[in-house]
């Protein structure tokens, strides 16, 4: 989820491409007529697209994105869904590596946490 339509895109293409087209990974971003922003309903139908039955992990780039998503989750979305706590392009690949090698939705969203820690230098 990115305020952005296109960092959303391209963040779901880098997380494909590194774990495989098994993962499904959605891009949620931007606002109404590809302004900057946020959608309740960009979220909610990248969410039921992305979900196969096992649960859905989801990543926010700012502060309002988040926002959004847990108004989701508390009035609409049941089921598993995760907004995870995680560093937003580290997290992302994270999380669909550990789904494409069979990891448990507890097991990705931790992989994507996991990936605060992760050092570049």
């Amino acid at each position: 989820m990115s305020h952005s339509s296109e960092l959303a895109r391209g963040l779901a293409d880098v997380a494909t491409q590194v774990a495989g087209p098994e993962v499904r990974v959605e891009p949620a971003g931007g606002g109404p007529g590809g302004t900057l922003g946020t959608s309740g309903d960009v979220v909610r139908d990248a969410i039921a697209r992305a979900d196969a039955g096992d649960g859905v992990v989801v990543l926010a780039d700012l502060g309002s994105a988040v926002l959004t998503v847990r108004h989701l989750l508390k009035t609409e979305l049941n089921g598993q869904v995760r907004l995870v706590d995680a560093p937003f392009v580290e997290g992302a690949v994270s999380a669909a590596v550990t789904s494409a090698a069979g990891g448990a939705l507890d097991d990705v969203a931790r992989a994507a946490e996991e990936a605060r820690g992760a050092r570049k230098l």
